[in-house]
């Protein structure tokens, strides 16, 4: 029995090596883009890490495997279909994030197929583990900013230092200072709850004490985070603001992570209830008679599915795409005269590999000064999507404007406050058509994009973005709504501008 055990193992295991390994090949441009997150996005650095621990996780349970028989489970090939599936609307949509989680899950559903469900039991949380892998959180990063930025200047108060908050911006008697996206603490958080989980597996068997752990790992480090920022704030507010840098990079470089760790860990400790030698599988096997088909068919199964969304995304991909071979040109306002920037900070939205980009700037009949910016895709993919980190009125992080909140409800348009070196702000609001439906909400345009490219419509998606610079006497504010009511419907405007394009 032991024999035709290992017999069994050997057979299923090479099936699983060989499916996994063409898996990665079939989306070899998703397993490069996991690699290269890992090695050059700090915040995932810990991602290059997750496949060996998980590795590390299925050989404490060695022993105990040896006992149980794989087989062969057909209805793993569901879980093989939801992660083909996933990797289409991720495809679909151009939604990196979808396409690389079903890489992951179909790696993972090879488990379940081809080793058979009790296996699959004994093997949940290393199998869980691996969605480490995947580069989640960098969603979390404006909310994190601001509650990092209130955080701050609650100490502040306690301190008694005067401070001023706009959006992600402080101001003290002797410093501006900034939340950026790299001081939100997104990095360590994720790091700290990958961490977490494999403690409060490795370390903790009663399920109430290993969700405290995890609370304290996602609480701990945004707490410390918010303690960070106010200690560089406080240091520039008693010396300089050259010296508040300083402090903070050798704090966040060297010293930040290993003391949240530090800290968990010494509270955690007392805790820990596994002991040595504590079974990591619960539950007995049971085997019956070990089957004698061979998984082959179920590999061909395996490769079928895995290849259906490519073939797809290869034949959607140009349906519904109309090319664009004309310019475009900016609406005539009745009461705003076409004028030439000057005196302002320049702003420009990024929009990389917009088909059309057309921007110019309107004085309104009381002063007002009013930029204007019509983009059109004919269609989008990975690298030219209309919605996506670095697109938009904002761009990328280190540009002349940058994000700082949330601005006013202007007609249903996303609506952002953008301040400029010198405590400079600007309001722009953007509407999106896409699918046909006007918008505001990037969310809305991915699922339209998505929707467009799987079902074969049309898939021209454009924006209009109307902003405006304060100045002395004219609100930002005041300029993009009296436009924006001489403008009239957006909607028109872009669909005017699509026509323009496509004549």
């Amino acid at each position: 029995m032991i024999q035709a055990g290992r017999i069994f193992w050997k057979r299923q295991l090479t099936a699983l090596g060989v499916a996994a390994i063409g898996l990665v090949l079939i989306f070899a441009s998703d397993a490069r883009d996991l690699v290269s997150i890992w090695l050059n996005a700090s915040t995932y650095n810990h991602g290059a890490l997750i496949p060996f621990l998980a590795a590390w996780l299925v050989w404490q349970r060695k022993d105990e495997l040896a006992r149980f028989v794989p087989e062969f489970w057909w209805p793993g090939l569901f879980a093989m279909g939801g992660g083909a599936a996933l990797w289409l609307l991720g495809d679909a949509g151009s939604i990196a994030l979808f396409r690389q989680a079903a890489l992951v899950v179909m790696l993972q559903s090879l488990v379940p197929t081809l080793l058979g469900a009790a296996i699959t039991r004994a093997l949940a949380f290393p199998l869980f583990y691996l969605f480490f892998m995947v580069p989640v959180g960098e969603e979390l990063v404006p909310a994190l900013q601001i509650l990092t930025a209130k955080m701050s200047m609650a100490l502040l108060s306690v301190a008694g230092i005067p401070a001023h908050i706009e959006g992600i911006f402080i101001t003290t008697p002797n410093g501006y200072y900034k939340v950026a996206e790299a001081c939100a603490g997104v990095k360590f958080l994720v790091a700290m709850v990958a961490y977490g989980a494999l403690v409060a597996n490795v370390c903790f068997r009663s399920w109430p004490r290993r969700i405290g752990f995890m609370a304290a790992s996602i609480v701990v480090p945004i707490l410390a985070n918010g303690v960070r920022a106010f200690a560089t704030i406080y240091v520039g507010y008693k010396t300089t603001a050259d010296a508040a840098s300083g402090f903070d990079h050798v704090l966040y470089g060297w010293f930040f992570f290993a003391l949240v760790m530090a800290l968990v860990m010494a509270v955690g400790w007392p805790f820990f209830d596994r002991k040595p030698g504590d079974p990591w599988i619960s539950f007995a096997p049971k085997n019956g008679p070990a089957t004698r088909e061979t998984p082959w068919r179920g590999l061909i199964a395996i490769a079928m599915i895995a290849l259906a969304p490519l073939g797809w995304s290869a034949l959607s991909a140009t349906w519904g795409r109309v090319p664009m071979r004309a310019p475009v040109a900016l609406p005539i306002v009745a009461g705003w005269q076409p004028v030439s920037a000057t005196g302002l900070t320049p702003w420009r939205p990024r929009y990389e590999g917009a088909d059309r980009f057309v921007a110019g700037t309107y004085r309104g009949p009381r002063g007002e000064i009013v930029d204007m910016v019509v983009v059109l895709y004919a269609g989008q993919d990975e690298g030219r999507e209309m919605v996506g980190y670095g697109q938009g009125a904002a761009g990328l992080d280190d540009d002349a404007w940058v994000w700082s909140s949330d601005g006013p409800m202007i007609h249903n348009a996303r609506s952002e406050i953008l301040t400029a070196p010198g405590a400079v702000q600007r309001l722009a609001a953007t509407w999106y058509l896409a699918g046909g439906k006007l918008t505001g909400s990037g969310a809305v345009v991915k699922l339209e994009t998505l929707k467009t490219r799987l079902l074969a419509r049309d898939q021209v998606a454009a924006a209009i973005i109307i902003s405006a610079q304060d100045r002395e006497g004219h609100p930002a504010e005041g300029a993009v709504r009296s436009f924006g009511a001489a403008l009239g419907s957006p909607r028109a405007i872009a669909e005017a501008a699509i026509a323009q394009a496509r004549r």
